[in-house]
């Protein structure tokens, strides 16, 4: 049952203006320990040691999630739309409010690192010993089972999963908009206003009216670009692998007994994943840099060196290589380590790969990983049958083969490496 505000509350946004709570329980969820945590994890790990700009947190994001949720419900609601299920609502705005109320510091790093999910500790979360949990028990007992099903996309009502997670939905407009915003580059500005106007409830899910096409294909070649011009930046490609590594260090210096001067809780249970919820829920990126500064002063010369290059933004550098020239790679490490180099340090090959858009496969029917557009006659099409753009960046697209290398080291042992090798770091 829907337990509207005294008085709306609002929070001043800069990508949404105002973000409008008119429920009690959103509010109440709000200002949980657990959701208040998000402040304190980055929404986009590294990238800030690339685009200085790039400080915003989780918390605003999901507030972003959650306002984009409420103006496309309004909007139905408004419409009198039959195909929207109006008791759906409170379950639709919690799973937006919550649905990254697990991500860890560093976000993905992390996640890499330690063998971990984010959607996993969230549904932890919802169903654990929480005030987020309680909150949502104060609806019905099985309320924040509901919520979890949501995350985990395994709601009897797709609707719902559709404006949470879907190739159109509220989590990505927010993230291209805020991002595109912190970073300062203009690659991601959308016309959400458009695409919310086009938006409808069809047959249990959520389509486009086919007049809507040009704006989503906008919204597509606006997350193409983001993912390429930002998130795989490879200055952040090269901060994420020092992040990944010093995880990987710490794990085994903590397996071999290797006593530090500093450790905190909860991090030994982070290395063995023995993590209780409430474990988890002490970490943030506040922790993890106050560790990464003392582990500068630790003996093991590995993890003191990547510490310090993390913290100082002393970054691996890179070369781009063919793919033809990745077989040489064992070249290069045996290379490296003759040289008196670490390789499994001191070397690492990256290329990261991204699906813009699953196009409809006749073979696979349609799927909740495409989006369709309804025309006049209510008929529905697969936005690639009918866009050249969005065929063209559909499938899985691979970036360049990146080899990153902690160039102060390479220059003190360059001339102990083979010539052949040499040359793949001379420009």
């Amino acid at each position: 049952m829907r337990q509207p505000l005294g008085e709306e509350k609002v929070f001043k946004d800069p990508v949404h203006n105002y973000i409008h709570v008119q429920d009690e329980l959103i509010w109440a969820l709000i200002n949980t320990p657990e959701f208040q945590r998000l402040r304190r994890i980055r929404q986009l790990g590294t990238t800030f040691l690339t685009f200085h700009g790039a400080e915003h947190s989780r918390f605003s994001h999901s507030l972003g999630v959650y306002e984009i949720t409420r103006r496309i419900i309004s909007q139905f609601e408004r419409s009198g739309y039959t195909d929207w299920p109006k008791e759906e609502r409170m379950v639709a705005l919690c799973a937006a409010l919550l649905h990254d109320l697990g991500h860890g510091p560093f976000s993905h790093s992390i996640e890499e690192a330690f063998e971990m999910n984010h959607e996993d500790w969230t549904c932890k979360i919802l169903l654990g010993d929480t005030e987020v949990n309680r909150l949502l028990k104060q609806i019905s007992e099985h309320f924040p089972e509901k919520v979890a099903a949501v995350i985990q996309k395994d709601y009897d009502k797709p609707i719902v999963v559709n404006l949470v997670s879907s190739p159109l939905d509220a989590d990505r407009m927010d993230y291209l908009l805020r991002d595109a915003y912190f970073t300062g580059v203009n690659y991601g500005t959308i016309d959400i206003d458009r695409i919310l106007r086009m938006l409808r409830p069809f047959h249990g899910r959520v389509v486009v009216k086919e007049s809507g096409m040009h704006a989503v294909e906008d919204y597509l070649m606006a997350r193409y670009q983001m993912y390429w011009q930002v998130y795989f930046h490879p200055v952040t490609r090269s901060s994420e692998i020092l992040l990944r590594q010093i995880f990987r260090r710490a794990k085994e210096l903590w397996a071999s007994g290797y006593s530090f001067k500093t450790m905190l809780d909860p991090l030994p249970g982070l290395f063995t994943r023995e993590l209780t919820v409430s474990e988890y829920l002490q970490l943030d990126e506040a922790l993890i840099q106050t560790v990464f500064m003392k582990w500068q002063n630790e003996e093991d010369a590995v993890l003191k060196d990547l510490c310090e290059r993390f913290m100082n933004r002393n970054l691996y550098k890179y070369v781009e290589i063919k793919q033809s020239d990745s077989e040489s790679f064992e070249e290069i490490r045996q290379a490296f380590e003759a040289a008196g180099l670490n390789p499994l340090y001191d070397l690492e090959i990256d290329s990261p790969a991204d699906l813009p858009y699953d196009v409809f496969r006749p073979e696979d029917g349609l799927t909740t990983n495409q989006i369709l557009l309804l025309d006049r006659q209510e008929g529905l099409k697969e936005i690639s049958e009918v866009s050249d753009i969005v065929r063209s960046i559909s499938g899985i697209h691979r970036g360049r083969y990146q080899l990153y290398y902690p160039q102060d080291k390479l220059q003190n042992v360059k001339d102990k490496l083979p010539a052949g090798v040499r040359t793949f770091f001379d420009n």
